[in-house]
C-alpha cells in the first residue's frame, strides 16, 4: 500500500461525500490523527491516519490550488 503523502493546506478528494454534498476536505493538522474541514460545509472532524488514507480518492497540494 502506497503511503499518502499530504500536508497542512492540501485538498483531499474523498471517495464517499459528505452529507452535505461535497466530497472535498482542507487538512488543517497533521500527525497521528488527522484534522480535516469540509470544505462545503465547513465542519472540523479529526481522523486517524490509517482510517483516513482509506477514504481519499485524490490529494491537491496547497501550491496547486494557489494558497
Amino acid at each position: 500500500m502506497e503511503i499518502l503523502r499530504f500536508s497542512e493546506g492540501d485538498l483531499l478528494v474523498m471517495k464517499k461525500k459528505h452529507p452535505c454534498g461535497d466530497f472535498r476536505f482542507r487538512v488543517l493538522r497533521t500527525g497521528s490523527d488527522v484534522r480535516v474541514r469540509c470544505e462545503g460545509c465547513a465542519r472540523d472532524m479529526t481522523f486517524s491516519r490509517i482510517a483516513l488514507e482509506k477514504m481519499i480518492r485524490k490529494v491537491e497540494t496547497a501550491e496547486k490550488n494557489g494558497i
